[in-house]
């Protein structure tokens, strides 16, 4: 059965992007980029990608993808990809991308079956990722702390998620950063 896993960066002071959707902040710490051992592993064992809108539309900015479709795959591999948005968005020529509106636990059955037995990776937003605990369906919660702050921004889970539903699991360093990984009870 698919896990739903939130891994992303946060600032030292919980923000995952800054009050214009940017994650410049990230780029500008060393390793910021990605690519360890451990997250190529983690990719391994992902079926489907899901992310909101905020996120999808910096990716294609960031990236020039709606110029350079055929850089989809360098970042997200030939996995179908659900992007959560009340809006009408543009589509990557050749990428498996499914636009979902409304709550997460109407789409879950297709993410669900689309994963087939690897896991979900919420790629971004916080809010997504919040309602995807509010559903009952995240399992886990992998944060890698950066030595930044933001002072303001989008933060990392707007919602209230006590000790009752988070058990902490894992602890590791990857150079400037430390990765936390949290079990969540539905």
């Amino acid at each position: 059965m698919a896990r739903v896993i939130f891994y992303t960066a946060t600032t030292l002071d919980g923000y995952l992007a800054d009050e214009s959707d940017s994650l410049d902040w990230l780029f500008a710490v060393p390793g910021g980029e990605g690519g360890d051992a451990d997250f190529h592993g983690f990719l391994d064992g992902i079926g489907v990608l899901v992310q909101g809108s905020a996120t999808y539309e910096w990716v294609l900015r960031h990236e020039g993808l709606l110029d350079h479709p055929e850089r989809w795959p360098t970042f997200y591999g030939r996995r179908p990809t659900w992007v959560f948005t009340s809006r009408t968005l543009p589509d990557v020529p050749g990428a498996d991308i499914r636009f979902a509106s409304g709550p997460v636990s109407a789409a879950w059955p297709q993410i669900r079956d689309a994963a087939g037995d690897l896991d979900v990776w919420v790629v971004g937003g916080g809010d997504l990722a919040g309602q995807f605990a509010d559903a009952g369906l995240l399992d886990e919660i992998r944060v890698s702390v950066a030595p930044a702050t933001l002072g303001a921004g989008k933060p990392l889970l707007p919602r209230r998620l006590g000790a009752d539903r988070l058990t902490l699991t894992d602890v590791r360093r990857s150079g400037q950063f430390a990765e936390l990984t949290y079990a969540v009870r539905a």
